[in-house]
């Protein structure tokens, strides 16, 4: 899954007057414990109130995935999540914040909008001496040491798990010699996920091909703002203008469907041409089982069950003031790469993405 931030300096200070003006009414709301059970029950997991501010859930498989992850874990030691959705604003977050602390809860998951503008909210939340954990976006490094523990995916790792597996298909079907093509497509310039999750793959590829005679070509990255729709024409325009195109790496499996759209209309979708993503989305999984020798060879998976549920573990560690379960304040989920080799051993036809766990 993927984010980006565009906010303004404008619209966060925007985003500190409205904290400024609830942070007082906000702060009056009682530390005391929304249900009836004592610390020592809470201590387990029993009646624990746990509130998450997410970032948005509307129109995103991922996102709710990572929710229902998380609702999954908690139920499971008898605590309660109590999501309120920002749909995306910033705004909007700091004032749910606001809410999930009047309301008194014990522990707050954040999935940020911005970096940054949730620093007054961050400042808030200690104030009412409530623990933070952090799930899929980090905060400002500035921020951090206010949290209790990070939890995500390691992007550079998993993109270098996609690039591997790129390698090795690479040398079955082109060989150890010659030249290779390889574009990669993100959401937006500038985007750090972008960023990561390319230049884990670059060096996933390049750990694979070592001692080889290839002759690695690397185009300058597209964009296609994490759709499908936007990803169609920079990757038709970039295949039709380098037919020789051999490697196309999609940094999210929402976006193959426009890629696939694309090759096809620059001619290149065929048995020229691999393609790797990043998701772990089992619609990508579907595509391998049902096509293994089609263009599609790799999927690194990205886990947001695992991270919803390992999010709602570490809010319990938090509570219980147990910093050894997060000793570096981060805490990365275990990823893998699905292949058409291995994709019938992933595939759970109710479920959207990849998962370790039940």
């Amino acid at each position: 899954m993927i984010f980006s931030h565009r906010n303004t300096h404008a619209r966060r200070i925007a985003i500190g007057i409205v904290l400024v003006t609830t942070a007082a009414v906000a702060l009056t709301g009682c530390r005391a414990a929304s249900s009836g059970s004592s610390n020592h029950d809470k201590a387990s997991g029993k009646g624990l109130v746990i509130g998450w501010s997410q970032r948005g859930i509307s129109g995103s498989d991922w996102w709710k995935t990572l929710v229902d992850g998380g609702e999954s874990a908690a139920k499971k030691v008898g605590a309660r999540i109590e999501v309120l959705d920002a749909n995306g604003d910033t705004v909007r977050q700091n004032a749910d914040i606001q809410t999930l602390i009047t309301k008194g809860v014990d522990v707050v998951i954040i999935n940020a909008n911005d970096p940054i503008g949730v620093g007054a909210s961050i400042a808030a939340l200690k104030k009412a001496g409530i623990p933070v954990v952090t799930v899929n976006s980090n905060l400002d490094p500035s921020l951090v040491p206010d949290t209790f523990c990070y939890v995500a995916e390691d992007q550079a790792a998993t993109g270098a798990l996609a690039g591997e597996v790129a390698a090795k298909k690479a040398i079955k079907k082109f060989g150890t010699t010659g030249d290779i093509k390889i574009v990669g497509i993100g959401g937006f310039p500038g985007d750090v996920i972008s960023d990561l999750r390319f230049n884990g793959f670059k060096k996933g590829f390049e750990a694979g091909t070592a001692g080889t005679n290839l002759k690695v070509n690397i185009l300058p990255t597209k964009y296609g703002e994490w759709k499908p729709d936007k990803a169609l024409g920079p990757i038709r325009d970039v295949a039709t203008a380098n037919p020789d195109l051999k490697i196309v790496f999609s940094m999210s499996d929402v976006m193959n469907g426009g890629v696939k759209e694309g090759l096809q209309q620059a001619g290149l979708w065929g048995d020229g041409i691999i393609l790797a993503s990043y998701d772990g989305g089992m619609v990508s999984v579907k595509e391998m089982m049902d096509n293994p020798t089609g263009p599609l060879q790799a999927t690194a998976s990205n886990q947001p069950w695992d991270q919803g549920a390992t999010a709602v573990k570490m809010a319990l560690a938090a509570y219980n003031k147990n910093t050894s379960e997060c000793p570096n304040k981060s805490l990365f989920v275990h990823t893998t790469v699905v292949t058409p080799e291995n994709a019938k051993q992933y595939y759970v036809p109710a479920d959207t993405y990849v998962r370790a766990s039940k």
